[in-house]
């Protein structure tokens, strides 16, 4: 159903140094920037979707979202581990270190929460872990 999100930035080469690390930590890559935009997609899935930077279109500085977040799909464990570690390493802040989460419905679901240097939340999560 989702065709791409786009999250706002003021300062797209700051915002690249934040997001080209942490997506690659997933599996993507940036694609293509021009004009204050990025956009980001899957190096295996050229269908899935995809993730964009942008300037706020009405010249307001960006924020994040109250009750807003991005849910990045992470085939392991590890991935969700690297995209959190590359989210620390690059102005991120922590919003919850990478860990299983049995109380969100299946003892499978692993996930970490950053936010980008903006604020805005980000989520990676797996449902491929397998608690001992």
């Amino acid at each position: 159903m989702i065709s791409y999100v786009t999250i706002g930035h003021d300062d797209l080469d700051k915002a690249m140094a934040f997001y080209d690390p942490v997506l690659a930590a997933l599996g993507c890559e940036r694609k293509w920037d021009k004009d204050g935009w990025a956009g980001y997609g899957s190096t295996a899935n050229p269908d899935a979707p995809g993730v964009m930077l942008a300037t706020p279109a009405n010249g307001q500085p960006a924020r994040a979202g109250n009750g807003v977040m991005v849910g990045l799909h992470a085939p392991t464990p590890a991935h969700v581990d690297a995209f959190h570690a590359a989210a620390m390493a690059n102005g991120g802040t922590c919003e919850g270190a990478p860990g299983p989460r049995p109380q969100y419905g299946s003892p499978n679901y692993y996930l970490a929460y950053v936010r980008d240097p903006v604020g805005n939340k980000l989520a990676a999560y797996c449902t491929t872990y397998q608690p001992a």
